[in-house]
């Protein structure tokens, strides 16, 4: 099984440019995979499918997820455009969320099938990554059940907050977007919105947990070295 996940850090990038990029290499994986099934390639020239793992940041955005609902985004299109915000439906799962400056997010290209097969599996993954990097810096994050992301006193439903949104999509079993972590995010940004559709919940971001500013780069660090403990591979830094 082929495991070599190349990283990338994206720096700050338009969600769409970004949203592009993924979707050429899932359709190149893809292709590659479609070929293959076809017994279109000559013995012993079989292109293998490649595995990434794309960190960047995003300008003022909210995003709604196949699933989700207009009304969870309280702000019409002046109210947006008079606070330079913008937003894009996408074809993730999950309901609405906001991306900006000091968001760490990560979008995973993974061909699955060199793996596992199973999404809510990949799903409980990438929260475990997560897991396991807050709790470097002395953060308890955990699960709400029926609720995907990582969560801080998620049982405390006068304290839960979501520190971690997470909406992918899959196709052929090759996966695209993924997660965003709330490092040192301007939360009065998510005022603007029912955050994931979930209205009783309050959000959270690192920098407020620990009283201080986080380094991104650092935080991006383990987040790929708990990536490579929890999907067993091997990371390789382009």
């Amino acid at each position: 099984m082929n495991k070599k996940i190349h990283t990338n850090d994206l720096g700050i990038i338009d969600y769409q440019k970004a949203w592009d990029y993924q979707e050429q290499l899932l359709q190149e994986n893809v292709r590659i995979k479609q070929a293959l099934a076809k017994g279109d390639v000559p013995a012993g020239q079989a292109k293998e499918t490649t595995h990434y793992l794309l960190f960047c940041g995003h300008p003022h955005i909210y995003t709604l997820g196949k699933s989700g609902h207009m009304e969870n985004l309280l702000l019409d299109d002046h109210q947006l455009q008079d606070k330079g915000i913008s937003f894009a439906n996408t074809n993730r799962g999950g309901d609405i969320t906001y991306h900006g400056p000091g968001q760490v997010v990560g979008y995973p290209i993974l061909d699955l099938e060199h793996f596992f097969t199973d999404i809510g599996k990949y799903l409980r993954f990438l929260e475990e990554v997560i897991i396991r990097t807050l709790a470097d810096y002395g953060i308890k994050g955990d699960r709400s059940p029926g609720e995907t992301g990582v969560w801080l006193d998620p049982q405390d439903p006068a304290r839960a907050r979501k520190i971690c949104a997470m909406g992918v999509r899959c196709s052929r079993w090759v996966t695209m977007h993924g997660f965003a972590l709330n490092v040192n995010t301007d939360l009065n940004y998510f005022g603007n919105i029912v955050p994931c559709g979930i209205s009783d919940k309050k959000v959270a971001s690192m920098h407020e947990e620990l009283g201080r500013e986080v380094a991104e780069a650092e935080v991006k660090a383990k987040i790929s070295q708990h990536f490579a403990e929890v999907f067993e591979a091997e990371m390789i830094m382009d």
